[in-house]
């Protein structure tokens, strides 16, 4: 399945250099290995498409609502971090 989603010019350009390989998203869609994510860059400041876009095939998805690593208030303190893994 192909899915459509917005992307911010400074993390489609990294996506597009080779440099970020992982993509954060609100868990508001499906999506499943092997689906193609279909990133379009959006300009949040003009509120316009650039009209460049990118297809990449998903791979391994993980949904953190469902998991409890951490106490609540270590969450709100800390917050999260997202590593690319080479």
């Amino acid at each position: 399945m192909k899915i459509e989603k917005k992307a911010w010019p400074e993390l489609f350009q990294a996506i597009v250099d080779g440099k970020k390989n992982f993509d954060l998203r609100l868990a508001d869609f499906e999506v499943r290995e092997g689906d193609v994510l279909v990133l379009r860059e959006w300009d949040p400041a003009t509120k316009e498409y650039s009209g460049r876009t990118i297809e990449k095939e998903v791979g391994y998805v993980i949904k953190t609502k469902e998991q409890k690593f951490w106490p609540e208030d270590e969450v709100e303190r800390y917050g999260y971090q997202i590593l690319s893994l080479k």
